[in-house]
């Protein structure tokens, strides 16, 4: 099991590494108390519960003093379990100006009635044994949040992993858009099978729809046009931190002709290496 410690400076974006990482398949649990530690990795680690990638939040909510944080990591070692500590830190300048641009407060300004200078100060060194131990150590002082989410993601991804979730749709046009596409692709300028008596009741899963689809030169021209717009698009989605991502393609009954291209995109896109999941939203419609 992979089990991290997300913590680090209230404000540095320790809800943004945490949303990435569920992203990517963590298990995440924010806000631990330290005297929990222990059992939730207990719990991590039991029998059907089992996790094979757990993070848990960590920070001033739950740690009180420098002690207490000590006290919490000797606990964790005990249990003989290798972990790893991931700190999102920043200036204090930085800091100080996001809580104004928010207008959230700093949790120990309300617990402790004291200045967010003094808070942060006093934040530091409650932390600071979690930053000496820490693998991974972030600053986010000058990174934007989707330059923070690539860091994140960079640094768990397995390799070959993407951090964007794709999806490929195909539908019919005459049931409506998907609402959530990101990206649509109409190919009812394409040939019909549906005007072919012997294709009509088949669908772009039966193989003499794809060649007949497929053997006009607009549709390879086509096909060509936005597997190379995807080429070009897909990493800038990714780059952006774009989580989840839906292209949907559209003829007029959903059957025929989208379903050959949401497959033939679908392959392609896990060409570039992506894993897509494909599927048909109007394939089985009858009216």
């Amino acid at each position: 099991m992979n089990f991290l410690i997300v913590t680090g400076l209230s404000g540095a974006g320790k809800s943004m590494a945490v949303n990435a990482l569920e992203d990517i398949g963590f298990f995440c649990i924010d806000n631990i108390p330290a005297g929990l530690l222990p059992r939730i990795l207990d719990f991590a680690q039991q029998g059907e519960n089992q996790l094979s990638r757990v993070a848990v939040v960590m920070d001033v909510r739950g740690l009180r003093s420098v002690e207490e944080t000590r006290k919490a990591l000797d606990a964790l070692d005990e249990k003989k379990m290798p972990y790893d500590i991931l700190f999102l830190d920043a200036n204090d300048n930085t800091i100080r100006r996001r809580y104004k641009e928010t207008r959230r407060v700093h949790p120990m300004t309300i617990t402790e009635g004291i200045s967010i200078t003094e808070a942060i100060a006093k934040e530091r060194e409650i932390l600071q044994p979690l930053r000496e131990r820490a693998k991974y150590v972030i600053d986010t002082s000058m990174l934007s949040a989707a330059q923070n989410r690539e860091r994140v993601c960079g640094l768990f991804l397995n390799k070959g992993e993407c951090s964007m979730s794709l999806s490929v749709v195909s539908f019919g046009f005459k049931y409506g858009l998907p609402q959530e596409a990101d990206i649509v692709f109409d190919v009812r300028c394409l040939p019909n099978p549906f005007y072919v008596p012997e294709l009509k009741n088949l669908t772009g899963m039966d193989q003499a729809v794809v060649d007949y689809v497929m053997a006009a030169p607009e549709s390879q021209e086509l096909l060509r046009r936005i597997e190379s717009f995807l080429e070009y698009a897909l990493p800038l989605y990714v780059k952006e931190g774009k989580s989840q991502l839906m292209i949907a393609v559209g003829c007029t009954g959903g059957k025929h002709r989208s379903i050959t291209f949401a497959r033939k995109i679908g392959e392609y896109c896990q060409k570039l290496g992506y894993q897509p999941s494909v599927q048909h939203r109007d394939a089985k419609r009858t009216v």
